[in-house]
Parts: C-alpha cells; sequence; structure tokens
C-alpha cells in the first residue's frame, strides 16, 4: 500500500534518513523496529504527510502521496502521533469525535455517530464515554486517542510509538486492538515500537533501521533472528519458542545461557 523510494531527511548537515526504499504490506499490521535515533518517527511523520522529505518519494497505492488532495489523504491514512497533548477539556466522545471531521466538517450525521459509537465500543470505552480526557489515567488517555484514529475508518492507520509510558495491560490491549484491525476490518497499519517481543509476536512484517539507514525488513521469521538482532542492537540476543510466537531474552548473555 505504501511504498517508499529513496527517501531522505535531512536536518541542516545532519542525515536523519538516507536513501531508504522499502515497501509496506496491505492489509497486514507493520512494526519499524531499530535503536534510538535510527529514523523511525521520521519516517511515519514523512508518510503521514507532516514533514517534507529531503529526496525521494513516497505512493499510497501507486500515486505519490504530495499529489493527493489534502482532504482525500486524510479519508486514506489516519495518523497518532507520539504522546498526543489537548489543553481542551474534552469527554472521550468528544475527542473520538474528531477523527470524523474529514467527513462532517463538524456537523456529524448518522454515519459519523456510527462510526463513533463503533470506534469506542471496539476499544471497550464504553464507561469512560463521558469521561474528560484530563481526567484519564495515561493508558485510558491513549487508547482514547486511538479511538478517535481508528474513527476516522481509514484503510491506513499511522502509529508512533502507541504504547509508550503504557502498563503491561493497556499495552497488550493496544496490541490485541491492531491485530483485530488488521484480520476483521483488513486494515494496514504501520506503527513504531520499541518492545521487540510485542513487535515478534503481534506484527506480520518488520521494518528494521539503524543510523538512518534500512537496516533489515521482511517477515517475523526472517527479521527476528539472534544473529539479525544482535546486529541491529548490539546485544546478545537468544530467540525461545513459545506456543504461539517467540521470546526474544535480551537480558542472559549466550555465555550464561542455561
Amino acid at each position: 500500500m505504501i511504498t517508499v523510494t529513496d527517501l531522505s531527511r535531512h536536518h541542516g548537515p545532519r542525515s536523519v534518513l538516507s536513501g531508504l526504499s522499502t515497501a509496506f504490506p496491505a492489509g497486514t499490521l507493520s512494526a519499524i523496529i531499530g535503536p534510538n535515533g535510527a529514523g523511525k518517527s521520521t519516517l511515519l511523520m514523512l508518510m503521514a504527510r507532516l514533514a517534507a522529505p529531503s529526496g525521494g518519494r513516497i505512493t499510497l497505492g501507486g500515486q505519490d502521496i504530495t499529489a493527493i488532495p489534502p482532504g482525500d489523504f486524510a479519508r486514506q491514512v489516519a495518523t497518532l502521533r507520539q504522546s498526543p497533548a489537548i489543553d481542551l477539556r474534552l469527554t472521550v466522545e468528544d475527542l473520538v469525535a474528531f477523527g470524523r471531521f474529514p467527513y462532517s466538517r463538524s456537523r456529524p450525521d448518522a454515519a459519523d455517530r456510527r462510526a463513533i459509537d463503533e470506534a469506542i465500543g471496539f476499544l471497550s470505552l464504553g464507561p469512560l464515554r463521558r469521561a474528560l480526557i484530563d481526567e484519564l489515567s495515561g493508558g485510558q488517555r491513549q487508547m482514547a486517542f486511538l479511538a478517535m484514529t481508528i474513527a476516522q475508518t481509514t484503510p491506513c492507520l499511522l502509529l508512533d510509538e502507541p504504547l509508550n509510558n503504557l502498563d503491561i495491560h493497556h499495552a497488550a490491549g493496544i496490541m490485541r486492538a491492531l491485530r483485530a484491525l488488521c484480520e476483521d476490518q483488513g486494515r494496514t497499519v504501520i506503527t513504531v515500537i520499541h518492545d521487540i517481543n510485542f513487535a515478534a509476536n503481534s506484527a506480520d512484517h518488520i521494518l528494521a533501521l539503524k543510523h538512518g539507514r534500512l537496516h533489515s525488513s521482511g517477515s517475523v521469521d526472517q527479521v527476528v533472528t539472534e544473529a539479525n538482532l544482535q546486529d541491529l542492537y548490539g546485544l546478545d540476543f537468544r530467540i525461545l519458542p513459545r506456543p504461539n510466537g517467540r521470546i526474544c531474552d535480551y537480558f542472559t548473555p549466550k555465555g550464561e545461557a542455561g
């Protein structure tokens, strides 16, 4: 669905991304991984048209994203930025309603209200529907922002570290929701993620960046190997199988493995 070709981004003399070419398959959950400063969030913001590349090209469904009118783009791609903040005292329902702006232009109809209800129900936020955003916990607030993104009903979602600062319960809930978006609704989800175990056990496709360049990409089996992760992060890894996935152990150096 989204393809990048020879993509680069510079901040003054510093190169953040360089010569990146890759593709994200449609209808799947893609995880962007890599060490800090690898260019993960920059790549996501370029695909979201929230920053301009220094060179290269990004296409959505074969069309250059710069040629897509803003309104049309907003009906195809929804973006959740890292640590979103909002100063207004809004309820969860009011916040989720913002996701319908590309369609309603602040005048929601029955279809908009149905999408809002479905997004709130999808993430089991019904009991918090009337709660004020600034009175929620960090995990609840993140779920509300994700519901806003889901309510935009776009074929593609771009999520920048949606698990940031979440406890295990909320992080696992978000990853289950993202899998359901792909499996049950056929949406394409591309997310920056730091927890390698969530990526290894939830993603269909993984893109690894290092020093602003493509390090590796492919299926979980292709990317999540001991040698590949060791080269990516500079740590010893042991990949431990489990019934429905794998555990990436980076706590035990290989020489200490029992």
